[in-house]
């Protein structure tokens, strides 16, 4: 199982581990199913690739979204309203303060983050201690059954302080980079670590 990065983009194992995996891939015939060594061919590398940039390009505004209390300060207002007090079904109620808040220009953003009249009840005492405060709702975070300052820092503002808000290029990219980069270099240190393509196993030999 020793590593060899003499060459590493055509095997990552000695020659020792190479032939002993020769060995095994020609001895085993998976009932009857028979696998060349042949490489990735370069269209469907060029197809996987196509398929990353399209998802982050399509995607762009929906990755890493999260609810703030600015989005829900809509909300908020409608339950002090006398229409929505009337209401004593939970779900009309509910549905009562979704149609007061259409056309708030959000509408895309709640109906990905929905919340319950409970959930509501939970966070408004929350978002209006924020609003007396005058602080920038959109700096702090939904989380659960809690708002919290958001813990963004991309971004200064004009008095040397860290804006709260995300910023624009932060869209949840960041870890699926992270975790996009991770998936193809283990695929990659797993595919060099089989014997070069250069060989093809006699099946049935």
């Amino acid at each position: 199982m020793s590593w060899n990065f003499d060459k590493p983009l055509v095997t990552m194992c000695d020659a020792a581990t190479n032939e002993e995996d020769k060995i095994l891939w020609e001895k085993e015939n998976l009932g009857g199913i028979t696998e060349d060594n042949n490489r990735m061919p370069m269209p469907v590398v060029l197809l996987v690739v196509l398929t990353v940039i399209t998802a982050f390009l399509v995607t762009f505004p929906l990755w890493g979204q999260r609810p703030t209390a600015e989005l829900y300060a809509g909300y908020v207002k409608s339950m002090n309203s006398p229409e929505v007090m009337a209401i004593q079904n939970d779900d009309e109620a509910m549905k009562k303060i979704i149609q007061m808040n259409l056309g708030s220009g959000d509408q895309d953003k709640l109906s990905r983050h929905p919340l319950s009249m409970n959930d509501l009840r939970i966070i408004k005492p929350q978002i209006e201690a924020l609003m007396a405060s005058k602080v920038d709702l959109g700096e702090y975070s939904v989380v659960g059954d809690r708002v919290v300052m958001a813990n963004f820092e991309g971004n200064v503002k004009a008095d040397g302080s860290p804006e709260r808000k995300q910023p624009w290029w932060d869209k949840g990219y960041t870890i699926d980079i992270f975790y996009l980069t991770y998936f193809f270099v283990m695929v990659i240190l797993l595919i060099k670590r089989l014997p070069p393509s250069t060989w093809q196993p006699k099946h049935n030999h």
